[in-house]
């Protein structure tokens, strides 16, 4: 079956400047041309499919245009690694994560505009992952640990731009090296063995190497202005503190 644009935006679901920048991302393939019309196919319906399927499971458009490539057959073992990862052996919904990490339902709205946490499309309805209440329940101890929660979402959102560029390099690199080492068999298992053994390690290197520069920067603010006695317990408090990062594969 052929559609125009308008008719593959509507069997798909989606308004056509949706469709339009999927295009432009490389998402979507160009269309064939009749003379000045763009013609759609039906595989361009299945792809529009696939990405609002992928979008629903809260997958970033950088992560669904790595899924979706055609050049490797370890996307299906891969796709269900990331999933499990995401979401966790149990969901919320979003009054479920309130209650459960004990803040009010106003936050986890707040905290989902800041885009901070993100839902997923489960039975049709929008829920959250065990990530989710994680955070939620870290969030409430700074805040009730004097922290003023509209300055804490502001930071909370400077350091979530900045980690989103820091992984898309991140995913590059594995793909690069990893997932597309030239000359290389493409293994599923291995890839998706890679990619399991790979993440803890990342994720602890970036948390001590993120807790080292903090812990230095305090200190050297300390020593600038000569608090003898707060030093010294930030001294004691980081000799005895041991930073616990887990990344359970569930």
């Amino acid at each position: 079956m052929e559609y125009r644009v308008e008719a593959l935006a509507a069997a798909a679901g989606v308004r056509v400047d949706t469709l339009r920048f999927y295009q432009s991302r490389g998402l979507l393939p160009a269309p064939r041309k009749r003379g000045r019309v763009g013609i759609y196919s039906e595989e361009h319906l299945a792809r529009l499919k696939q990405i609002r399927q992928r979008r629903r499971e809260g997958f970033s458009l950088a992560q669904i245009q790595r899924l979706l490539s055609p050049e490797q057959s370890d996307t299906p073992q891969l796709l269900e690694a990331l999933t499990r990862e995401r979401v966790g052996e149990r969901t919320f919904t979003r009054a479920e994560l309130a209650a459960e990490a004990g803040i009010p339902p106003a936050l986890v709205g707040a905290m989902e505009a800041a885009g901070l946490v993100e839902p997923l499309q489960v039975g049709g309805e929008q829920r959250f992952g065990e990530s989710e209440l994680e955070m939620a329940r870290i969030g409430l101890a700074l805040l009730d640990s004097g922290l003023p929660m509209q300055v804490l979402l502001q930071q909370a959102v400077e350091h979530a731009r900045h980690i989103q560029k820091l992984c898309d390099v991140a995913i590059d690199l594995f793909d690069e090296h990893v997932r597309k080492r030239e000359g290389d068999p493409v293994d599923d298992a291995a890839v998706t063995a890679a990619f399991q053994q790979m993440l803890p390690g990342v994720t602890r290197l970036v948390a001590l190497h993120f807790q080292r520069t903090l812990v230095n920067r305090a200190l050297n603010r300390l020593r600038g202005k000569r608090e003898h006695e707060a030093l010294q317990a930030a001294l004691s408090a980081t000799e005895n503190a041991r930073l616990e990062v887990e990344v359970g594969w569930r």
